[in-house]
């Protein structure tokens, strides 16, 4: 990352061309660039400084429509921001996906929603708003949309068909979903082949696409705080940890001490849970019925102790911004982490038979493959990236509330397979037991929110290590201090980008199980 002096030194600028902005109290610049020099500085970001791309966030003004690409770099080093900026008549900008494959969704999200025109992308259209059933260009983000009204006129493409792109001959594509039994959410897969096993697989999401970012818009901060906790049930608190730190940035509210242990010790807790859960479904997918169970068992549990000790299965109504909604007293804080200790090692029991099943690694080793090349490019995030040998946690690379002072180590595995997968998970609930012992032991008298919260206008960047991945939430207030613009970068927006991936060249049958170990959730993505 270039250095603040030397940005200082040379005017204010990022290169010969570019200006920049620098905000040393959230370690961040930001370059404003030209529409023709946006490739090229987003390139030099990652391919010679190092950064990941976060995701991409588009404004619309009355007389301004702004395109901001957030990306990070490792501790200390900061964000930094690329904005370019045009008249929102001209609605035509060029795409990055050619270099930086892991913008390619977020693209075409901005080309379904805002009705912008990404010069270069091979394939727009036909993804939030599915092709068979909306119009295109109708760009339902855009600040002439209303949506409290239903679309007068809906012109969907009546010669739709889907995409199809295994050519050969005795090719076809055997449609799964997008309705199942049970609990299972909409969506559809396209598995396409010529035999046994899968060649291609398209995921056709978004059959549930809520609104909840044209939702957010003029709404109080507060409402929107219960919009980003609710999208995703089972990682409610990460989310809403996300929301309330953009909008402390904003309001310049710093959190107190014991707040910030607590919400560390609430958000492993989550994670805790959360992972139990998926090691639960990829039991499930490999027919291992008593061992489904007794997992099962141990998520329960972890729901009736978060209930016990905070009032909530899933950790509703806990985080405001400037700390937490109610004290939690040391006691009772403690007795939750020896809960937690005593569950996690039932667990260890149970991932050591597991781990000597041989017919239960059969259907894990050597399948569902993502290499490390595969992962970065696409811009994976979570245990799935961690498992295929990117070693990325924004809980370390980009410390928040407090993790900065704990002992973290990041489980990482090489194969990047199902197996894989599976030993992160089971290793990052020792962890986050660990990290909940931590933080019990970190508690130190003193209020558990700010004494005085002013909303106020402005606009940040909040992050979090969600169980899934990293989570970005970004947040602009206007002047009447209501909400302007709230975009979320979820990890499962992040992940299913990548699941063909580790779904194809393998067998029909493999397909249930390594979707079951990429954990992915549809609600988080169809927000």
């Amino acid at each position: 990352m270039q250095s603040t002096d030397s940005i200082e030194k040379s005017g204010g600028r990022w290169s010969d061309t570019v200006p920049a902005h620098l905000d040393p109290r959230y370690s961040l610049r930001e370059l404003e660039c030209e529409p023709r020099e946006l490739v090229s500085v987003c390139y030099r970001l990652t391919s010679e400084q190092g950064h990941h791309f976060a995701g991409l966030i588009v404004q619309e003004g009355p007389s301004v429509l702004e395109l901001r690409y957030v990306f990070y770099a490792d501790w200390p080093s900061g964000w930094t921001h690329v904005l370019v900026r045009q008249l929102p008549t001209n609605r035509t900008f060029p795409s990055i996906s050619d270099g930086i494959h892991a913008a390619d969704w977020h693209e075409r999200e901005a080309e379904d929603l805002f009705d912008i025109v990404f010069e270069g992308h091979p394939h727009l259209g036909d993804f939030v708003l599915h092709n068979d059933r909306w119009q295109e260009n109708l760009g339902p983000m855009r600040p002439g949309f209303d949506g409290r009204n239903p679309v007068a006129r809906r012109e969907p493409d009546l010669h739709w068909q889907p995409r199809r792109i295994v050519q050969a001959e005795g090719a076809f594509a055997m449609p799964i979903g997008p309705i199942y039994s049970g609990v299972t959410e909409s969506v559809q897969f396209l598995l396409e082949t010529v035999g046994e096993d899968v060649i291609r697989t398209i995921p056709r999401l978004f059959y549930q696409y809520r609104a909840v970012e044209k939702i957010a818009e003029g709404r109080a901060t507060e409402d929107v705080l219960l919009l980003a906790e609710r999208f995703a049930a089972t990682t409610a608190f990460a989310h809403a940890l996300a929301f309330c730190q953009a909008l402390e940035s904003i309001c310049g509210v710093v959190t107190p001490p014991r707040a910030c242990a607590l919400r560390v010790l609430l958000a492993e807790l989550e994670r805790f849970r959360h992972h139990v859960g998926a090691i639960q479904e990829i039991c499930e997918s490999t027919a291992l019925v008593v061992a489904n169970n007794q997992v099962a068992i141990l998520e329960e549990e972890l729901l009736r102790l978060s209930c016990s000790f905070t009032g909530h299965r899933y950790l509703f109504g806990l985080t405001i911004c400037g700390g937490l909604s109610k004290p939690l007293e040391d006691a009772d804080c403690h007795e939750a982490v020896n809960q937690a200790r005593g569950i996690l090692k039932r667990l260890n029991a149970l991932e050591k038979l597991l781990y000597d099943s041989s017919s239960f690694l059969d259907r894990l080793e050597e399948v569902g493959i993502v290499q490390e090349s595969d992962a970065r490019s696409y811009g994976l995030v979570g245990p799935i990236a961690r498992a295929s040998g990117v070693a990325r946690d924004l809980r370390k690379v980009q410390p928040y509330s407090g993790y900065d002072s704990l002992t973290l180590d990041v489980p990482c595995e090489q194969e990047g397979d199902g197996y894989a997968r599976l030993r992160v998970l089971f290793a990052e609930t020792k962890q986050s037991v660990s990290m909940m012992e931590q933080a019990a032991a970190a508690l130190s008298p003193g209020p558990v929110h700010a004494t005085e919260v002013v909303i106020r206008p402005g606009a940040a960047l909040g992050w979090v290590e969600a169980p899934r991945g990293a989570a970005f939430h970004w947040l602009s207030i206007g002047e009447d201090r209501r909400v302007d613009r709230y975009h979320l970068v979820t990890p499962s927006f992040s992940n299913w980008h990548g699941f063909h991936l580790a779904a194809e060249n393998f067998a029909f049958q493999d397909f249930p199980i390594i979707l079951a170990t990429f954990g992915l959730s549809v609600a988080e993505n169809d927000r």
